[in-house]
């Protein structure tokens, strides 16, 4: 009698990368009592689910939406239907449908949650390779400026054990400047947003320079500080002053909650603490490139555990639709108390969503970019 093996694992990485959906369905059936597969991921706007096996019209119903929402199992006893979500290290992909031949109990339920995970980091991983999954998610084609913010973003959302992350764009297909980066290591994260000058390709080239001149100092073990020198000093030496980029950079410690941040620019910032919202006050210094030799200083502040830290560009906050006033001022403070309950990655689409009913049909002039945080306990 043939042994289920411990792991599929072994079994996805010897599949081709654009071949994962099948290898996977291919395990799931022989070694579980498994009679359907469905690979479902999110579309860039992460409001539709879209199958990778199966025709190519919307899966997202609302046992799914749930799922992907939750990151919980959702079992639905009724058509025998187990749903489990594909998350790696807390960005969302997407949903793993199955239909079993019997009813699962907890210990089938957790065994098929671990193939899910497996599914999802070599998903991720093969998304280097092959453009099948891109495919998926795409459901209109992009403009170039808006494959080249996507092709710098970091991911949709990200977690630990101390805190979450989320951020969104908006609109996916066709952004320009405006952006997002972080990373995460030795118990410190780094985050920039920016908010990029200008339109169409050359925005997007602009905060390409940025954001990888920000990572070669990151990546060099540069604190916050040289990252905008070396990022500012770059843009001028392209620019000569003739475009900067505004720019937001928090250094957060996820242990003791300290936060050095670099204000350069408009992107703002809000705390949400104990059901009050409010602007986060730095001292604005100049935007990255606007000048030769620019030097930068860095401003603390304290999280609390709970807190929530939210990072704005004034595509959000500056919104004027057909000549209403300012979102900012209009909307997104009630925006933001209706997703107090909500993680992350949930509290930015709300927000992005009544951005897009604030615009009532009326064509956003500026892409948008909002980040969420959340920091959650001191640990060790």
């Amino acid at each position: 009698m043939s042994v289920r093996p411990t792991s599929a694992g072994s079994f996805l990485r010897a599949a081709p990368p654009d071949r994962l959906p099948e290898a996977a369905a291919e395990h799931l059936r022989t070694w579980f009592p498994v009679d359907t597969v469905e690979v479902l991921l999110s579309d860039l706007t992460v409001t539709t689910l879209w199958p990778v096996l199966g025709p190519e019209t919307p899966a997202g119903g609302p046992l799914e939406l749930r799922c992907f929402g939750s990151q919980q199992p959702v079992t639905d006893n009724s058509s025998g239907r187990v749903l489990l979500p594909l998350t790696t290290w807390g960005d969302r992909l997407g949903v793993l449908r199955l239909r079993l031949t019997r009813a699962p109990d907890g210990d089938l339920i957790a065994e098929l949650a671990a193939v899910a995970d497996e599914l999802a980091v070599a998903l991720r991983a093969a998304d280097k390779d092959t453009d099948r999954y891109r495919q998926v998610v795409r459901r209109q084609r992009l403009t170039m400026a808006a494959e080249l913010q996507w092709e710098l973003l970091p991911g949709r959302s990200l977690g630990g054990e101390r805190f979450r992350l989320a951020g969104q764009l908006e609109p996916a297909y066709a952004m320009y400047g405006d952006h997002y980066d972080w990373s995460l290591t030795d118990n410190r994260l780094t985050l920039t947003v920016l908010n990029g000058h200008g339109d169409g390709i050359e925005a997007a080239l602009l905060t390409t320079v940025a954001v990888n001149a920000m990572r070669n100092a990151r990546r060099s073990r540069a604190n916050i500080v040289e990252q905008a020198e070396l990022a500012s000093d770059a843009i001028y030496s392209r620019y000569a002053g003739k475009a900067h980029v505004a720019t937001l950079l928090f250094e957060i410690g996820l242990i003791d909650g300290t936060v050095e941040a670099v204000d350069a620019g408009s992107p703002r910032a809000l705390i949400a603490r104990d059901g009050d919202i409010r602007p986060l006050s730095l001292d604005q210094q100049l935007p990255l490139g606007m000048f030769g030799d620019s030097r930068y200083e860095t401003q603390k502040f304290q999280l609390e555990p709970g807190d929530r830290l939210l990072v704005i560009s004034d595509g959000v906050h500056a919104a004027t639709p057909g000549g209403r006033a300012p979102y900012g001022e209009a909307g997104l403070i009630s925006a933001l108390r209706r997703t107090r309950l909500q993680p992350p990655s949930e509290a930015v689409g709300t927000v992005i969503r009544a951005l897009r009913d604030y615009h009532a049909g009326v064509d956003q002039e500026d892409d948008a970019v909002l980040v969420c945080l959340d920091w959650l306990r001191q640990t060790a």
